[in-house]
């Protein structure tokens, strides 16, 4: 027999973080979170978000063990800025048994159905910079520490418990060697004397703070046009800038400034980390840490995480200072793959960004809703 049980205490929360490193146990492409950085990202007390979102988490027990988790979310930005009656769903993990989906899904619709909200969605986290999506396409690559690895039956429990697909989204790489200098320097230097911009680069972390709020801004009005962006607090900015700015390379920070030193576009890139979260195995000490900060600055993998413009300055080409800048920091160390955050199928504009570069889709994943 299956029940459905809210996990609340620390105890409990803890065992809800830890299902998937037992679900995906010697699976080589699952990469393992950090397990305290899970469990600070679900603490009301430490993560911002929970100022305008709330969550409940759930698992599904058979015979006394964990077979399923799902957490239940309701972000109120969502729905009263964009009026969108939303339950949203995330860290949707279960063994392959359609009876556990199903009562798991069917709590989130309860909920949902208390809150008068009209479908629901996911997986998916909190806010834009969370995890999204359930992998469709490409489960013999190794995940990333940005998105949810899964097994080819979640897409199917989906279908047969009569969701549709909502959004898709593409993952792509491309061989670093793809990335020429000559014809960023010409459009670099064109784009430089016509809109009177330059780039700014980065050795020490320290040196990047000033920036970061700037940056987030910049972000919340280059995105606020795709469908279900939720703004980031200020709150959450500094709790970003404290989680993962350490964890990123300064020479992989790279910004635009416009004559008056206002920053007009930025992109980061993120060392790859899956090998070395994969030795983690969840815990940064006594090793994990010795991996993290060894991949920080050895590893030949990147994975192009954010990038924007502001909307006046879009489609004049200010990438290609950005692009230039990331050929001359990622020659120099050596990079040899660059792999791009989950993108949505429908954004025809960052699609074209990278096409002289060559890409090849090697992952498909989407999200998936139905009405409540």
């Amino acid at each position: 027999m299956i029940s459905i049980q809210e996990m609340i205490s620390k105890r409990e929360i803890k065992a809800f973080v830890k299902f998937p490193f037992k679900l995906y146990k010697n699976n080589k492409y699952w990469v393992p979170p950090i397990i305290n950085d899970e469990l600070e990202s679900f603490d009301k007390n430490q993560n911002p978000v929970f100022e305008h979102a709330e969550a409940q988490f759930f698992v599904a027990l058979k015979n006394n063990e964990i077979v399923g988790r799902i957490a239940a979310i309701i972000n109120h930005t969502e729905l009263q800025e964009q009026k969108l009656k939303k339950m949203r769903f995330g860290w949707f993990d279960f063994i392959d048994d359609l009876e556990v989906s199903k009562m798991l899904l069917s709590k989130v619709e309860e909920i949902g159905v208390q809150n008068n909200l009209e479908f629901m969605e996911g997986p998916m986290g909190f806010s834009n910079l969370d995890k999204v999506g359930v992998l469709t396409e490409g489960f013999d690559h190794i995940g990333t520490m940005i998105t949810w690895y899964n097994y080819p039956y979640y897409k199917d429990h989906f279908k047969k418990l009569g969701f549709k697909v909502a959004k898709e989204y593409l993952e792509n790489k491309f061989a670093f060697k793809n990335v020429k200098r000559s014809p960023l320097e010409r459009v670099s230097a064109i784009i430089k004397k016509r809109y009177q911009v330059r780039s700014l680069n980065f050795t020490k972390t320290k040196d990047i703070f000033p920036y970061v709020n700037k940056m987030f801004d910049l972000f919340n009005e280059s995105y606020a046009s795709l469908p279900s962006f939720v703004p980031i607090s200020a709150k959450e900015k500094e709790y970003f800038k404290k989680k993962y700015l350490n964890f990123i390379n300064p020479e992989y920070i790279k910004f635009v400034l416009d004559k008056d030193d206002n920053i007009i576009a930025f992109a980061i890139i993120m060392p790859s980390f899956s090998t070395a979260l994969q030795k983690a195995k969840g815990k940064l000490f006594p090793f994990g840490l010795f991996h993290l900060l060894k991949a920080k600055k050895k590893s030949k993998d990147v994975i192009l995480y954010l990038i924007g413009v502001h909307p006046n300055h879009q489609s004049k080409g200010i990438h290609a200072l950005l692009f230039l800048e990331f050929q001359i920091s990622c020659q120099k160390n050596g990079i040899e793959y660059c792999f791009r955050t989950p993108e949505l199928a429908s954004n025809t504009a960052i699609a074209a960004l990278w096409k002289n570069f060559d890409p090849v889709t090697y992952k498909k994943r989407s999200t998936f809703k139905k009405a409540i």
